[in-house]
């Protein structure tokens, strides 16, 4: 009597693509795991171990092709949509802000900030407008500049 049923094994394998993609990523492996519950449905259906694997294969192809892309291109979106809702925004200072970096007040929030401009230095107190995000540090001017 085998322990485990060949349908099972699949979802196994699906489960452990699914743990891989978890600490990667690379949008690989999710795809593998999608196609080891396509080759799952197809061993429950009863069809032979050599068919299973060739499904495995083509939806596999099929998954890294088609569905890849897509994902990137989700998974990309919301990263920056989060951010950028600060662009254009009044902040203040809540330590001076240079070139060197700062912490500016917002939404609630401190985050860390730069001056766009080489010269200019912000100190505690004043308002300034927030240019761009960039890897959670926001670029900051003066309130009236631009």
């Amino acid at each position: 009597m085998d322990i485990f049923n060949i349908w099972q094994l699949w979802c196994i394998a699906g489960v452990v693509f699914f743990i891989i993609e978890m600490f990667t990523p690379v949008l690989f492996f999710f795809n593998l795991a999608l196609a080891c519950f396509v080759a799952a449905v197809s061993a429950a259906c009863g069809l032979e171990p050599v068919v299973q694997i060739i499904i495995f294969a083509v939806f596999s192809v099929i998954f890294l092709i088609w569905l890849r892309p897509v994902l990137v291109k989700y998974k990309k979106k919301p990263a920056n949509e989060t951010v950028d809702v600060y662009a254009g925004k009044i902040a203040k200072v809540i330590k001076t802000v240079t070139k060197d970096g700062g912490r500016i007040f917002v939404f609630d929030e401190e985050w860390p900030a730069v001056c766009v401009n080489q010269d200019d230095v912000f100190n505690e107190g004043d308002s300034v407008k927030i240019v761009k995000t960039e890897n959670m540090l926001m670029y900051v001017e003066g309130k009236n500049a631009g």
